[in-house]
């Protein structure tokens, strides 16, 4: 028989310990409830007889009212935090809705998930249950294996910007996880591609003893006192207690950073990688030695994007590979909070928990390796597309305010993909503030780097100045999508006193045309994706006549961009102690060294040649134009105009000779990526010289086209992955190559044929340059021998050098011919070869451990020690001064 409260019946009568079924059913308040509400919501009685006051004849039967059978207990709630937060024994659920005229939350166990129904529905009192624009409750109960969502109603009026439909269950723009299919790639119930979601319900800690009426903090501090570990309590105790070994960031400089640009699945899902979870976040985590400092030398890598999204979201078939095209890439995000529960090997279990701890083990892992882990984000739009698209979640719960709307409620597409984040919206930003501190504090994330960033500095739907800051101000009224100077999303990301500590990388343009590489709002911290790096160094390295200026720029951390005011093209040239500026190649005024200072760094340029979209770097050497018939598109997607060189021969099937070129530029090409300044970024595969045959666009293909082949990583082992493993390692030991500022005269020295001379023409395919590896300073004698440093003289300049590294000679032929070069004098010093990219493996980089490089060092003797060296055509080279009495 079941104990229940009543008029006869002593409140000290009930026990101490209530069964969970009792519990629920009961009017039993958690003791910590008056923090969230007042009342519980009226419940309505029937008549029953319960039982007998009293004992033999004189008994009397007691009817009282017995409630209905309700799974939960209702409570008025609180309006912040915004989504569903486990407290005091129960959970408090609160979103926004503007707009709305009606909320109902509804509470969905899995079983009713596949068969699209409600299992519970909760309205919501626009009086007790709504404060300002937001609509709260709070519950109590068994929430195991439960998920929720809401529903909306109001108008639909697409011309006023509304799409409330009252049977439409929505997704949380908060909910810490999204649950709908758990395996990727396999259709929703009868072949559905848009199967209902749900958000996870987080669980409560203190549910369990509240039963008890038990001190759960000081039992707590107990437990872990004795290292007990608690079992037997079900989900609810032990799936919030992730163990992060005290894991702390790593807080690197950027200046050392070399990014590894990877996507979850495609990094383990091919059968070559042996993992035991392929393509999930578990099977990254199982090859991370891969990328650490001991071999290819990766400190931070950059995850496409892992927020929740829905890779049937135009599934077809593919008649071209007899496969189905799916959204591979990720960029179209359902839920900014949920990590991508497909990318987990353990699906949807335990309601995505269990997802979400794989993640932070995942990053946990990283960093015991000394891996940072960045996120890449798409806040430029979402996968509701424009009116025809899906609604699913931020469109039917308050469409005018997420999305930019034209004044009859059409959608802005700066972003090319139907819809755009309202992102300087007050309500909007927020909530992008609010979801980048959760990854940074709950789930430990290093930095960001933001898709379309520049959409992000747009003006939003129905701006002025009174929505944005609060106060009017006159003439302040701009059109919708205007580029902002001072945008308010990046100005509170930038001041933000949590994200302020972490990385932020912008991809500084968008689909609308608005291209602010050079010049993103940055507030000094801000870094770009230096798009006109990759360009410049794709045109310089084929052997385009016209670059070599803008190369130069590109090694020393592109300053035409970064230091001094975007906009001049100018061109940074060695004479003596100043910089001299040309303009398009005609001479300028000569500035000092301390003009545009407090300007940005050499790390707010992250240098890239490959990325995830466009050509991979085997492939740009491979292809003269793209193949995408793959894609099923006819050709006509993806960038038609990709500065790539074929080398002579179009395709994979080519002569050797083609293919030795072909070899030789991918050195070149990662070369001049490891010795500029800046931030390096490396694409996946990259490392093995990767081919997608020619497809520069493979945002739908779920196979081999996409997937990391760590078979062909294994035969590259001693060849291309050799030489980046070297020079990756030879950059981090090289201190000039990672400067905090920019090169100024007193370290670098430009070259050409002839040292000092660099030729700056129209027609010159030749850049050379020596850069000393300590940061030069005068010193009076000319000569000094120490243990641990030489001073060299140069000129008129005494300088203190390194004594690891001294200096070193760098240059690029992308001349079709050779040419024999003079090497700068250093009297009493030689200049010793250690990287020539036109020499066969494994000679290309001549390592102390390399058995025959004395004989090579020595073949090149009689060149070196008459300060010349021959170059082959298409080729770089780095050379190491020593001491000529030193052995090499």
């Amino acid at each position: 028989m079941d104990l229940i409260n009543c008029a006869s019946c002593s409140p000290h009568s009930l026990p101490k310990l209530l069964s969970p079924s009792q519990w629920r059913n009961s009017t039993l308040r958690g003791k910590n409830s008056n923090n969230w509400s007042a009342k519980p919501s009226n419940t309505s009685f029937s008549k029953s007889v319960v039982g007998a006051v009293g004992g033999g004849a004189g008994a009397e039967t007691v009817v009282v009212g017995k409630p209905k059978l309700r799974r939960f207990q209702v409570f008025e709630g609180c309006p912040a935090p915004l989504g569903a937060t486990a407290r005091d024994g129960g959970v408090n659920f609160a979103i926004y809705s503007r707009n709305a005229v009606s909320a109902t939350l509804c509470l969905i166990s899995a079983s009713d998930l596949e068969e699209d129904r409600v299992t519970e529905q909760i309205f919501l009192d626009p009086l007790t249950n709504k404060t300002g624009d937001v609509w709260h409750v709070f519950l109590k109960g068994n929430f195991e294996n439960m998920l929720y969502s809401y529903k909306f109603d109001g108008k639909f009026s697409p011309e006023e910007g509304h799409y409330y439909e009252s049977s439409r269950m929505l997704l949380d723009p908060y909910a810490k996880a999204v649950i709908s299919r758990g395996e990727f790639g396999i259709l929703g119930p009868e072949g559905n591609f848009w199967p209902q979601m749900a958000g996870m319900i987080p669980s409560s800690d203190t549910e369990f003893f509240l039963l008890l009426e038990i001190d759960f903090e000081a039992l707590e501090n107990v437990f872990r006192v004795c290292n007990i570990i608690l079992k037997g309590f079900g989900n609810n105790f032990d799936s919030l207690r992730f163990d992060w070994e005290g894991d702390l960031p790593l807080k690197y400089p950027q200046k050392d950073l070399i990014i590894y640009e990877m996507h979850v699945r495609g990094f383990t899902r091919h059968e070559s990688s042996r993992t035991k979870f392929p393509g999930t976040y578990h099977g990254v985590m199982e090859k991370l030695d891969h990328l650490k400092m001991l071999e290819l030398g990766i400190n931070c890598i950059e995850l496409m994007p892992c927020h929740e999204f829905n890779e049937l979201e135009y599934f077809s078939y593919n008649s071209v590979l007899g496969d189905h095209r799916v959204n591979f890439w990720g960029y179209s995000t359902v839920n900014y909070f949920s990590p991508m529960i497909r990318y987990s090997s353990v699906g949807i279990h335990n309601s995505g928990h269990d997802a979400i701890n794989e993640v932070k083990l995942l990053i946990r892992e990283a960093h015991k390796r000394g891996i940072e882990v960045l996120m890449d984000v798409v806040f430029n739009h979402t996968a509701e597309g424009n009116e025809n698209g899906p609604i699913f979640s931020f469109r039917g719960v308050d469409n005018s305010v997420y999305y930019m709307l034209a004044p009859k409620g059409q959608f802005y597409n700066y972003s090319g993909c139907g819809n755009t984040f309202n992102c300087n919206h007050p309500i909007v930003r927020q909530f992008i503030l609010d979801c980048l501190r959760y990854w940074v504090t709950e789930m430990h994330v290093d930095g960001f780097r933001f898709d379309l960033a520049s959409i992000m500095t747009r003006g939003s739907s129905l701006w002025d100045a009174l929505n944005v800051y609060g106060n009017p101000m006159e003439g302040d009224s701009l059109t919708t999508g205007t580029p902002l100077s001072s945008p308010p999303l990046i100005d509170m990301i930038s001041n933000d006193p949590i994200l302020r500590g972490v990385k932020l990388i912008a991809e500084a343009w968008d689909a609308g045309g608005l291209y602010q590489v050079g010049s993103f709002p940055h507030w000094g911290l801000w870094s770009e994706w230096n798009g006109k790096y990759r360009d410049i160094v794709r045109q310089f390295i084929k052997g385009s006549n016209g670059f070599s200026g803008a190369f130069a720029e590109c090694l020393c951390g592109s300053p035409n961009l970064y230091q001094v005011r975007a906009g001049k093209l100018l061109r940074f040239l060695e004479v003596q102690n100043s910089v001299v500026l040309c303009c398009l190649g005609k001479m300028g005024k000569i500035i000092g060294k301390d003009a545009e200072k407090g300007r940005r760094k050499p790390w707010n340029s992250i240098n890239f040649v490959c990325a995830h979209d466009g050509f991979t770097l085997a492939d740009l050497v491979t292809y003269n134009n793209k193949h995408n018939i793959a894609n099923g598109e006819d050709n006509k997607d993806g960038e038609n105009h990709n500065n790539s060189w074929n080398c002579g021969q179009e395709g994979e099937f080519a002569s050797i000779s083609v293919k030795k070129l072909r070899k030789r530029q991918m050195r070149n090409f990662f070369l001049c990526l490891m010795v500029s300044q800046g931030v390096p970024m490396i694409y996946m595969g990259d490392e093995y010289g990767h081919t997608k045959g020619g497809n520069n666009n493979t945002y739908c293909h779920d196979n081999y086209i996409n997937y990391f082949r760590w078979d062909k990583k294994e035969e590259s082992s001693s060849d291309f992955f050799r030489f980046c493993c070297l020079l990756s390692r030879f950059r981090r030991e090289c201190e000039s190559l990672g400067l905090n500022d920019f090169p100024t005269a007193q370290r670098l020295q430009w070259h050409g044929h002839t040292p000092g001379r660099p030729d700056w023409s129209g027609t010159s395919r030749f850049v050379a340059f020596t850069m000393m590896n300590r940061q030069i300073t005068r010193i009076i004698p000319a000569y000094s021998s120490k243990d641990q440093e030489k001073v060299l003289t140069f000129g008129k300049n005494s300088l203190k050098v390194d004594a690891v590294k001294r200096e070193i000679y760098v240059a690029f032929n992308t001349s079709h011919l050779p040419v024999t070069i003079t090497l700068p004098e250093r009297h009493g010093y030689k200049w010793d070869p250690l990287v020539d990219t036109s020499k066969p493996v494994p000679f290309d980089f001549l390592s102390n451990d390399l058995p025959e490089r004395e004989t090579a060092v020595k073949q090149y003797s009689q060149f070196t020690e008459a300060n010349l060296y021959p170059m082959l055509s298409y080729s770089s080279i780095i050379l190491l001064l020593c001491p000529a009495d030193e052995k090499s």
